[in-house]
């Protein structure tokens, strides 16, 4: 079987967004590939974190993942920092990167932007990337626009390292589904919809009470128009709520037009903010019994085992093709 690995900051909060373009598709990955699900937590703290609130987004990212169907048995789900090994292949792989390399990261470009100090961990951040991917000689990266670049960057350094040291890492493709890679905003369909946006109303989270979905969801940007059609050029909010309606109803964009063909807006809204309830709710139940049980903890524990069992045995055939003595 193939190797799949993904990451996800545990900071903010997970949205429909992360839902459909991520989650719902790494639970059909398990059954045909290796997976590393990982909440990576040591790139979290390339920005400031409050400790606490980090502890608590961290477990709350993992316990969404089982809730949401990806089983513990059949993937491994852990926090990054569990499995050192990862810290320490990010560093041999940094001496292998060049700062003009980094330099043109855009994601570090627009984090940076208008900072007085900025960290070195933030610029150094898609080296460890690429040691996540490697350290398991993944075959397939799930991966958005945004981290093409630096999945583009793993794949640099892959090649890199096996010129120098021996034909050893392969090389990692992106996984890019069909459908539901991209959520839009709420507010502001020109941009994908983040758990990092200031405006809790431009995006949907998966533990939003029913209440609020509702609301948020009849709050959402439209246009002047009153047609149910899917146009992305000419009505990208309208469209962006039909490819929600879609994703999660398993509806096909033509029978959702269909279904609302005559009728405006108002109706189209309030049935897909049900349809958006009837699926988070019971996801949301899920959660607060993992929560509650404490299982989580056991979970990310044997996660991290299992992982780190490959983690040490890879680098340590690093370390000897780069020349590094053997322990004892």
């Amino acid at each position: 079987m193939k190797t799949v690995f993904s990451g996800i900051q545990p900071s903010g909060k997970l949205t429909i967004g992360n839902y459909i373009g991520a989650i719902k598709n790494f639970v059909k990955l398990q059954d045909d590939y290796k997976c590393n699900f990982v909440i990576v937590d040591l790139h979290a703290i390339t920005v400031p974190q409050d400790p606490e609130a980090l502890r608590e987004q961290s477990e709350a990212v993992a316990t969404l993942y089982i809730a949401a169907g990806i089983d513990p048995s059949k993937s491994n789900v852990y926090m990054q920092s569990h499995v050192p090994q990862h810290a320490e292949l990010g560093w041999l792989l940094t001496t292998l990167t060049s700062m003009g390399e980094l330099e043109r990261m855009t994601q570090f470009k627009d984090k940076s932007a208008g900072k007085d100090s900025v960290g070195a961990g933030l610029f150094v951040y898609p080296s460890l990337m690429a040691a996540d991917i490697l350290l398991f000689n993944t075959d397939l990266v799930p991966v958005g626009e945004d981290q093409k670049q630096h999945l583009e960057l793993a794949r640099d350094i892959a090649g890199r390292f096996n010129h120098r040291f021996g034909n050893y890492f392969t090389i990692p493709e992106p996984y890019i589904p069909e459908v539901g890679a991209r959520i839009m905003s709420l507010d502001d369909a020109s941009k994908k919809m983040s758990k990092s946006n200031p405006n809790e109303g431009s995006y949907i989270a998966l533990l939003d009470p029913p209440d609020v979905i509702r609301k948020k969801i009849s709050r959402a940007t439209t246009d002047s128009g009153r047609e149910v059609k899917y146009d992305p050029a000419n009505k990208p909010e309208v469209s962006n709520l039909i490819g929600i309606y879609s994703q999660i109803s398993g509806l096909s964009v033509a029978e959702v037009e269909q279904r609302y063909e005559g009728q405006m807006y108002g109706p189209f809204k309030k049935d897909l903010a049900e349809v958006v309830v009837s699926v988070l709710e019971p996801l949301q139940q899920k959660y607060r019994e993992i929560r509650e049980s404490g299982e989580i903890r056991n979970i990310l524990r044997e996660g991290a085992e299992r992982a780190g069992e490959i983690a040490a045995k890879n680098l340590k055939e690093i370390q000897h093709l780069m020349g590094f003595l053997p322990r004892g």
